[in-house]
């Protein structure tokens, strides 16, 4: 509901604007998945798509020199003519043609002016726009009557919690440009460290949530592979395997042992399975990203040609280059 508001305002506000034009939030990650390993600090993340305002367009470039198992992108932002054709708007003088002066005089400035840096769409300077935005509009929210807003620092995204006295919810606003009309997007998620503010990193959250909303279609009422999930990710909280790790082990599975076999007399079984599959992977020092490169996802989601064909990242490739980094994960396991 809070999200859903934010929309709507986001849309009065930037109606006129040559600000990025934001979408309907989606949410991702565990606790919109259903499993989040716990539950007494969630993170509720969303994702809101953005699309390029009036006389702008967005494309996207790969950046070929960036680490081999992270796909970061720019988002080249192009002015387009409005005298004639698609864009053409009766209050708005074209970017292209009309001349400077009049359109210091008469216009806003451009995104290029505001959230760029040369061509590219700023990460950082959409992430300091965006929190303007939530501390400006959450006033005329009806939350605001009864929640205290606390925005919290991030330079990448826009975190934020709302508490009012009993309860408290921590959100993360992530900002991304969708990959044509595929599941795939850019996104402002943290990358490595030093990530330049120009590059934005192709994330698969949305093409994950689809993936779980598609089992959650086909599972029986008693299917447990989110408490399986779950609990398996809680285990490990402490030690060096990620959630994402556990959470792509399970997804594996998921797309191999049929969803009925789930249920509640299978439990320990595919526990053991997920044990194993973990002890499989660390010896072979292999774990194949799910959704890049997998020919088997259910026909429902959506990915570019380029990532269905990729060779599938090994999230394992730490094991392969540092023997150290091999041998603390098995003593971990």
């Amino acid at each position: 509901d809070l999200m859903d508001n934010y929309t709507v305002y986001f849309g009065h506000v930037l109606s006129n604007s040559f600000y990025p034009v934001l979408q309907r939030a989606i949410g991702v990650g565990s606790a919109f998945e259903g499993w989040s390993p716990r539950e007494q600090d969630v993170v509720y993340r969303v994702l809101i798509p953005m699309t390029p305002p009036r006389g702008h367009s967005f494309h996207l470039e790969l950046d070929s020199a960036g680490q081999r198992q992270v796909r970061n992108f720019r988002v080249r932002v192009q002015l387009e003519c409005t005298c004639t054709g698609k864009q053409q708007a009766e209050d708005m003088l074209c970017f292209l043609h009309h001349p400077e002066e009049e359109l210091r005089r008469n216009q806003d400035p451009s995104l290029l002016d505001t959230l760029c840096t040369g061509s590219y769409l700023n990460v950082q300077k959409t992430a300091r726009w965006f929190y303007q935005l939530v501390r400006a509009i959450w006033p005329a929210l009806p939350q605001s009557h009864n929640w205290h807003l606390v925005l919290l620092p991030s330079t990448r995204s826009c975190q934020f919690k709302v508490t009012n006295g009993r309860e408290s919810f921590r959100i993360e606003m992530l900002f991304g440009v969708r990959r044509g009309d595929s599941d795939i997007f850019v996104s402002s998620q943290p990358g490595y460290a030093g990530t330049p503010s120009i590059l934005w990193q192709e994330t698969y959250d949305v093409a994950e949530v689809e993936f779980f909303k598609h089992i959650a279609s086909q599972a029986p009422p008693d299917s447990l592979h989110l408490r399986c999930l779950q609990l398996f990710s809680h285990l490990q909280l402490g030690t060096g395997f990620s959630t994402y790790t556990l959470k792509t082990i399970v997804m594996h599975l998921l797309n191999t042992i049929p969803v009925s076999q789930w249920c509640r007399r299978h439990f320990l079984r595919r526990l053991m399975d997920i044990n194993e599959t973990l002890l499989l992977s660390l010896e072979a020092k292999r774990l194949s990203h799910f959704i890049v490169g997998n020919h088997r996802l259910p026909e429902e989601i959506s990915l570019p040609p380029d990532v269905q064909t990729a060779e599938p990242p090994n999230l394992f490739h730490r094991l392969v280059m540092d023997p150290v980094a091999c041998s603390r994960g098995r003593g971990e396991y």
